[in-house]
Protein backbone atom coordinates (compact mmCIF):
# COMPACT_ATOMS: atom_id res chain seq x y z
CA UNK A 1 0.00 0.00 0.00
CA UNK A 2 1.37 3.39 -0.94
CA UNK A 3 0.28 6.91 -1.84
CA UNK A 4 1.00 8.26 -5.32
CA UNK A 5 0.27 11.77 -6.56
CA UNK A 6 -1.40 11.93 -9.98
CA UNK A 7 -3.01 15.02 -11.50
CA UNK A 8 -2.15 16.81 -8.27
CA UNK A 9 -4.29 14.40 -6.21
CA UNK A 10 -3.06 11.89 -3.64
CA UNK A 11 -4.16 8.37 -4.58
CA UNK A 12 -4.03 5.32 -2.36
CA UNK A 13 -2.65 2.40 -4.37
CA UNK A 14 -2.63 -1.28 -3.46
CA UNK A 15 0.17 -3.36 -4.95
CA UNK A 16 0.83 -7.07 -5.12
CA UNK A 17 3.22 -9.32 -7.00
CA UNK A 18 5.91 -6.75 -7.70
CA UNK A 19 8.63 -8.47 -9.70
CA UNK A 20 6.34 -11.41 -10.55
CA UNK A 21 5.37 -10.34 -14.05
CA UNK A 22 4.15 -7.51 -16.28
CA UNK A 23 2.15 -4.63 -14.77
CA UNK A 24 -1.62 -4.94 -14.55
CA UNK A 25 -3.73 -1.93 -13.50
CA UNK A 26 -7.24 -2.61 -12.16
CA UNK A 27 -9.78 0.25 -12.09
CA UNK A 28 -12.87 -0.06 -9.89
CA UNK A 29 -16.47 0.95 -10.48
CA UNK A 30 -18.86 3.60 -9.11
CA UNK A 31 -19.24 3.83 -5.31
CA UNK A 32 -16.63 1.11 -5.01
CA UNK A 33 -12.93 0.92 -4.09
CA UNK A 34 -9.94 -1.36 -4.61
CA UNK A 35 -11.74 -3.87 -2.35
CA UNK A 36 -13.82 -5.17 -5.25
CA UNK A 37 -10.64 -6.73 -6.65
CA UNK A 38 -9.48 -8.48 -3.46
CA UNK A 39 -10.24 -12.00 -4.73
CA UNK A 40 -8.76 -11.24 -8.14
CA UNK A 41 -5.55 -9.77 -6.74
CA UNK A 42 -5.02 -12.95 -4.75
CA UNK A 43 -5.26 -15.03 -7.91
CA UNK A 44 -3.16 -12.79 -10.17
CA UNK A 45 -0.29 -11.66 -7.95
CA UNK A 46 1.86 -14.67 -8.92
CA UNK A 47 1.64 -13.72 -12.59
CA UNK A 48 1.48 -9.90 -12.66
CA UNK A 49 2.63 -6.82 -10.85
CA UNK A 50 -0.89 -5.82 -9.82
CA UNK A 51 -1.55 -2.10 -9.26
CA UNK A 52 -4.97 -1.12 -7.90
CA UNK A 53 -5.72 2.55 -7.17
CA UNK A 54 -8.65 4.04 -5.36
CA UNK A 55 -9.79 6.69 -7.84
CA UNK A 56 -9.81 10.28 -6.57
CA UNK A 57 -12.90 10.81 -4.43
CA UNK A 58 -13.08 7.12 -3.52
CA UNK A 59 -11.74 4.84 -0.81
CA UNK A 60 -8.67 6.12 0.97
CA UNK A 61 -7.64 8.49 -1.83
CA UNK A 62 -7.91 12.24 -1.53
CA UNK A 63 -11.39 13.65 -2.12
CA UNK A 64 -10.84 17.13 -3.55
CA UNK A 65 -13.77 19.42 -4.22
CA UNK A 66 -15.22 19.40 -7.76
CA UNK A 67 -13.94 22.97 -8.08
CA UNK A 68 -10.37 21.63 -7.88
CA UNK A 69 -10.77 18.26 -9.61
CA UNK A 70 -13.24 17.82 -12.46
CA UNK A 71 -14.75 14.43 -11.71
CA UNK A 72 -15.54 12.40 -14.80
CA UNK A 73 -14.29 9.67 -17.10
CA UNK A 74 -11.75 11.74 -19.02
CA UNK A 75 -10.16 13.22 -15.90
CA UNK A 76 -9.98 9.78 -14.31
CA UNK A 77 -8.32 8.44 -17.48
CA UNK A 78 -5.71 11.20 -17.42
CA UNK A 79 -5.14 10.48 -13.73
CA UNK A 80 -4.55 6.78 -14.43
CA UNK A 81 -2.21 7.81 -17.27
CA UNK A 82 -0.25 9.90 -14.77
CA UNK A 83 -0.20 6.95 -12.37
CA UNK A 84 1.24 4.59 -15.00
CA UNK A 85 3.85 7.20 -15.93
CA UNK A 86 4.72 7.75 -12.26
CA UNK A 87 5.55 4.05 -11.91
CA UNK A 88 7.80 4.20 -14.98
CA UNK A 89 6.48 0.86 -16.21
CA UNK A 90 5.88 1.76 -19.86
CA UNK A 91 2.81 -0.09 -21.07
CA UNK A 92 0.48 -1.87 -18.66
CA UNK A 93 -2.36 -4.30 -19.02
CA UNK A 94 -5.47 -2.36 -17.96
CA UNK A 95 -8.75 -3.85 -16.68
CA UNK A 96 -11.70 -1.69 -15.66
CA UNK A 97 -15.13 -2.48 -14.26
CA UNK A 98 -18.25 -0.34 -14.84
CA UNK A 99 -17.10 3.26 -14.51
CA UNK A 100 -13.55 1.90 -14.51
CA UNK A 101 -14.27 0.30 -17.88
CA UNK A 102 -15.17 3.70 -19.32
CA UNK A 103 -11.87 4.94 -17.91
CA UNK A 104 -10.10 2.06 -19.68
CA UNK A 105 -11.81 2.83 -23.00
CA UNK A 106 -10.79 6.48 -22.74
CA UNK A 107 -7.24 5.68 -21.68
CA UNK A 108 -6.75 3.25 -24.58
CA UNK A 109 -8.19 5.75 -27.07
CA UNK A 110 -6.21 8.76 -25.86
CA UNK A 111 -2.99 7.08 -24.66
CA UNK A 112 -2.49 3.82 -26.58
CA UNK A 113 1.22 4.03 -25.80
CA UNK A 114 0.41 3.27 -22.14
CA UNK A 115 -1.89 0.28 -22.72
CA UNK A 116 -0.64 -3.18 -23.59
CA UNK A 117 -4.00 -4.97 -23.64
CA UNK A 118 -7.40 -3.82 -22.42
CA UNK A 119 -9.95 -5.83 -20.43
CA UNK A 120 -13.42 -4.33 -20.07
CA UNK A 121 -15.77 -5.68 -17.40
CA UNK A 122 -19.38 -4.56 -18.03
CA UNK A 123 -18.15 -1.04 -18.77
CA UNK A 124 -20.19 2.13 -18.62
CA UNK A 125 -20.36 3.06 -22.30
CA UNK A 126 -23.85 3.24 -23.78
CA UNK A 127 -26.85 5.25 -22.53
CA UNK A 128 -28.61 3.47 -19.68
CA UNK A 129 -31.70 3.90 -17.52
CA UNK A 130 -30.87 5.15 -14.04
CA UNK A 131 -32.13 2.74 -11.40
CA UNK A 132 -34.98 3.91 -9.17
CA UNK A 133 -32.60 4.27 -6.27
CA UNK A 134 -30.83 7.14 -8.07
CA UNK A 135 -33.85 8.92 -9.53
CA UNK A 136 -34.31 11.08 -6.44
CA UNK A 137 -30.64 12.11 -6.33
CA UNK A 138 -30.79 12.99 -10.03
CA UNK A 139 -33.81 15.29 -9.73
CA UNK A 140 -33.12 18.89 -10.81
CA UNK A 141 -32.26 21.37 -8.04
CA UNK A 142 -33.04 19.13 -5.05
CA UNK A 143 -31.15 16.04 -6.24
CA UNK A 144 -27.80 17.01 -4.77
CA UNK A 145 -29.39 17.64 -1.37
CA UNK A 146 -31.16 14.26 -1.48
CA UNK A 147 -27.92 12.46 -2.30
CA UNK A 148 -25.60 14.31 0.07
CA UNK A 149 -27.97 14.31 3.02
CA UNK A 150 -30.28 11.31 2.70
CA UNK A 151 -28.55 8.62 0.62
CA UNK A 152 -27.86 6.46 3.65
CA UNK A 153 -26.65 2.99 4.51
CA UNK A 154 -29.89 1.26 3.51
CA UNK A 155 -29.91 2.75 -0.02
CA UNK A 156 -26.18 2.16 -0.42
CA UNK A 157 -26.49 -1.48 0.62
CA UNK A 158 -29.54 -1.99 -1.59
CA UNK A 159 -27.63 -0.74 -4.63
CA UNK A 160 -24.89 -3.32 -4.14
CA UNK A 161 -27.02 -6.22 -2.89
CA UNK A 162 -29.80 -5.94 -5.47
CA UNK A 163 -28.04 -4.52 -8.52
CA UNK A 164 -24.26 -5.00 -8.42
CA UNK A 165 -24.17 -8.39 -6.69
CA UNK A 166 -26.91 -11.04 -6.57
CA UNK A 167 -28.81 -11.19 -3.25
CA UNK A 168 -27.45 -14.66 -2.53
CA UNK A 169 -23.89 -13.37 -2.80
CA UNK A 170 -23.46 -11.20 0.31
CA UNK A 171 -20.32 -9.16 0.83
CA UNK A 172 -21.23 -7.30 4.05
CA UNK A 173 -17.71 -6.30 5.08
CA UNK A 174 -16.77 -4.96 1.65
CA UNK A 175 -20.03 -3.02 1.26
CA UNK A 176 -19.68 -1.58 4.77
CA UNK A 177 -16.10 -0.50 4.06
CA UNK A 178 -17.17 1.15 0.79
CA UNK A 179 -19.93 3.00 2.65
CA UNK A 180 -17.54 4.20 5.33
CA UNK A 181 -15.25 5.66 2.66
CA UNK A 182 -18.25 7.31 0.95
CA UNK A 183 -19.99 8.59 4.07
CA UNK A 184 -18.32 11.96 4.63
CA UNK A 185 -19.15 15.40 3.23
CA UNK A 186 -16.20 15.28 0.81
CA UNK A 187 -16.93 11.66 -0.16
CA UNK A 188 -20.58 12.39 -0.88
CA UNK A 189 -19.76 15.53 -2.83
CA UNK A 190 -17.22 13.66 -4.95
CA UNK A 191 -19.58 10.74 -5.57
CA UNK A 192 -22.40 13.05 -6.61
CA UNK A 193 -20.15 14.81 -9.11
CA UNK A 194 -19.21 11.41 -10.56
CA UNK A 195 -22.87 10.32 -10.70
CA UNK A 196 -23.83 13.43 -12.67
CA UNK A 197 -20.91 12.95 -15.07
CA UNK A 198 -21.92 9.34 -15.78
CA UNK A 199 -25.21 10.37 -17.38
CA UNK A 200 -23.56 11.62 -20.57
CA UNK A 201 -21.88 8.63 -22.19
CA UNK A 202 -21.43 10.25 -25.60
CA UNK A 203 -17.71 11.04 -25.17
CA UNK A 204 -17.01 7.42 -24.23
CA UNK A 205 -19.08 6.07 -27.14
CA UNK A 206 -17.19 8.34 -29.54
CA UNK A 207 -13.88 6.81 -28.40
CA UNK A 208 -14.84 3.15 -28.75
CA UNK A 209 -13.88 2.84 -32.41
CA UNK A 210 -10.56 4.61 -31.73
CA UNK A 211 -9.28 1.72 -29.64
CA UNK A 212 -6.43 -0.05 -31.39
CA UNK A 213 -5.10 -2.14 -28.53
CA UNK A 214 -6.11 -5.83 -28.23
CA UNK A 215 -9.31 -5.81 -26.19
CA UNK A 216 -11.35 -8.37 -24.25
CA UNK A 217 -14.97 -7.50 -23.50
CA UNK A 218 -16.41 -9.42 -20.54
CA UNK A 219 -19.94 -9.31 -19.14
CA UNK A 220 -22.30 -11.19 -16.86
CA UNK A 221 -25.33 -12.65 -18.59
CA UNK A 222 -27.53 -11.57 -15.66
CA UNK A 223 -26.17 -8.02 -15.36
CA UNK A 224 -28.85 -5.76 -13.84
CA UNK A 225 -26.88 -2.51 -14.10
CA UNK A 226 -25.86 -2.47 -17.77
CA UNK A 227 -27.70 -5.05 -19.92
CA UNK A 228 -25.69 -7.90 -21.40
CA UNK A 229 -26.74 -7.07 -24.97
CA UNK A 230 -24.39 -4.09 -24.66
CA UNK A 231 -21.56 -6.65 -24.69
CA UNK A 232 -22.35 -7.82 -28.22
CA UNK A 233 -22.57 -4.27 -29.53
CA UNK A 234 -19.33 -3.21 -27.86
CA UNK A 235 -17.39 -6.25 -29.07
CA UNK A 236 -18.52 -5.51 -32.63
CA UNK A 237 -17.49 -1.86 -32.46
CA UNK A 238 -13.99 -2.36 -31.07
CA UNK A 239 -11.78 -3.61 -33.92
CA UNK A 240 -10.73 -7.20 -33.32
CA UNK A 241 -12.22 -7.42 -29.82
CA UNK A 242 -12.86 -10.75 -28.11
CA UNK A 243 -16.00 -11.40 -26.08
CA UNK A 244 -16.45 -13.56 -22.97
CA UNK A 245 -19.79 -13.95 -21.19
CA UNK A 246 -20.04 -15.33 -17.66
CA UNK A 247 -22.93 -16.82 -15.72
CA UNK A 248 -22.91 -13.89 -13.34
CA UNK A 249 -24.35 -10.45 -12.70
CA UNK A 250 -22.67 -7.05 -12.97
CA UNK A 251 -19.39 -8.16 -11.36
CA UNK A 252 -18.22 -11.49 -12.82
CA UNK A 253 -14.73 -10.92 -11.42
CA UNK A 254 -16.24 -10.94 -7.92
CA UNK A 255 -18.76 -13.76 -8.42
CA UNK A 256 -16.50 -16.02 -10.52
CA UNK A 257 -12.94 -15.02 -9.55
CA UNK A 258 -11.29 -18.32 -10.56
CA UNK A 259 -12.90 -18.39 -13.99
CA UNK A 260 -12.36 -14.68 -14.54
CA UNK A 261 -8.70 -14.77 -13.49
CA UNK A 262 -8.04 -17.64 -15.90
CA UNK A 263 -9.70 -15.84 -18.83
CA UNK A 264 -7.82 -12.63 -18.05
CA UNK A 265 -4.48 -14.43 -17.83
CA UNK A 266 -5.02 -16.29 -21.08
CA UNK A 267 -5.93 -13.07 -22.86
CA UNK A 268 -3.01 -11.10 -21.48
CA UNK A 269 -0.66 -13.92 -22.44
CA UNK A 270 -2.09 -14.00 -25.96
CA UNK A 271 -3.65 -17.42 -25.49
CA UNK A 272 -7.17 -18.63 -26.17
CA UNK A 273 -9.03 -20.86 -23.72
Amino acid sequence: MRDVTARGVRMRVIEAGEGQGPPLVLVHGFLSTHLEFDELIERLAHHFHVIVPDLPGSGDSEKPSPARYVYGVETFAETVADLISAYGIGRAFVAGHGLGGAVGITLAALHPELVNRLVLVAPLCYPFAARAIFRGPLMPIVGSVVFKQFFGWRAFRTYFREWVYPPEFPLPEQIAANFEAFNSPSGRESAYAVLESMLDTRPTVARITRIRRPTLVTWGREDRVFPAHHALKLAREIPGARLELFDAGHAPHVERPDDFALVLRQFCEGRRG
